[in-house]
């Protein structure tokens, strides 16, 4: 067992200082930095976030700025990242940090799990990384690397196989530099042993003892039970605007993209006397209407299939359903969810 650990623990990381990619949260060990990089790392990938952790360190440089954060300005520096509860949770900590352990990140692993926001993988990532904690750091692209490694066909989906795998890796991980091999791990996981397409096995430093690679077997792992098909809404979005302003509605607290703000819309594919029914509904009567193309987002269970209308009014018509904002606040101010993205280059 010690000569395998060795190898194991001691490929990978020569592997690691040679190919580790430069990234802006891996400057140094600020655990600020670490947390706020980790996630905005979970479902979202390493290209997409570093404008975003730039912007977002500027704007709230410390844990104390980051619990005095203004709403909707959080969620303005969010926008387009999308799973908007992470910025909630990151806040929500945040005020805990500053409120129980003096605005400092606390180094202790079960401290970090009692964070919003922070399960196993990221108290283990926060906690190696920046505090030399020799805790594990499963996530998906550790879970394909090992499950390969070890020819591992559980269900990597179920959270007891990532408690299994983590058990399992803890021994290999080093007293010395338990942060740089989770974060090796990863690496190997994100630009090796990568999540869609064929693995770069020439170059891994475990070719010679994966089991998957030398049973052939590459094709069959990781096993993942297949997901529900997602269901697909209907929408029809609404872009009321007069010279200078538009109408956005603001969603309820809870649910999909809770808080946020969004172009008025109603489910369905409405035609346009549908279309000119809802907008009497509304209190509004204009014959300036023009199709404004259609769109369609994902998100995990759902399907959002929309077309859009544009609408030129004259003036603002008041109504409960949703507020008349300037144009350039659109761009300055107010978040509007990736899914309206198509809608407001319309505009």
């Amino acid at each position: 067992m010690e000569q395998e650990r060795y190898d194991l623990t001691g490929s990978l990381l020569r592997w690691y200082d040679y190919n580790k990619r430069i990234l802006p949260w891996r400057e140094n060990k600020d655990p600020y930095r670490i947390w706020v990089s980790e996630i905005m790392l979970q479902q979202t990938r390493v290209e997409a976030v570093k404008p975003y952790f730039d912007r977002f360190m500027e704007a709230f440089p410390e844990v104390q700025d980051l619990a005095e954060a203004d709403d909707e300005r959080l969620m303005k520096m969010w926008e387009g990242l999308g799973y908007y509860n992470r910025a909630r949770n990151l806040k929500a900590a945040a005020r805990k940090i500053v409120n129980e352990y003096d605005g400092k990140i606390p180094g202790d692993y079960d401290a970090l799990l009692s964070l919003n926001g922070i399960g196993t993988y990221t108290a283990g990532a926060i906690g190696s990384i920046a505090f030399d904690l020799q805790v594990p750091a499963v996530d998906g692209n550790v879970m394909r690397v090992l499950s390969r490694l070890w020819g591992d066909d559980s269900d990597i989906l179920k959270e007891k196989t990532k408690r299994e795998m983590g058990k399992r890796i803890q021994a290999y991980i080093p007293k010395d530099r338990p942060g740089d091999f989770n974060q090796a791990l990863i690496e190997l996981g994100a630009i090796v042993c990568i999540p869609n397409g064929k693995p770069l096995c020439d170059r891994c430093p475990w070719d010679t003892v994966c089991r998957a690679y030398r049973e052939d077997r590459i094709d069959q792992l990781p096993v993942k039970k297949p997901k529900k098909a997602r269901r697909k809404e209907y929408k029809t979005v609404f872009l009321l605007e007069t010279e200078n302003r538009v109408a956005l509605h603001k969603r309820e607290e809870k649910g999909l993209l809770a808080g946020l703000w969004e172009f008025p819309n109603v489910s369905g594919r409405l035609d346009m006397e549908e279309i000119k029914s809802q907008l009497r509904q509304w209190g509004i009567e204009s014959d300036d209407l023009e199709p404004a193309g259609k769109g369609k987002h994902i998100f995990s269970h759902v399907e959002w299939h929309m077309k859009g209308v544009k609408i030129r009014l004259k003036e603002a018509v008041l109504s409960e359903q949703f507020q008349w904002i300037d144009k350039k606040d659109l761009e300055n101010t107010y978040a509007l969810p990736s899914a309206f993205e198509i809608f407001r280059k319309v505009l």
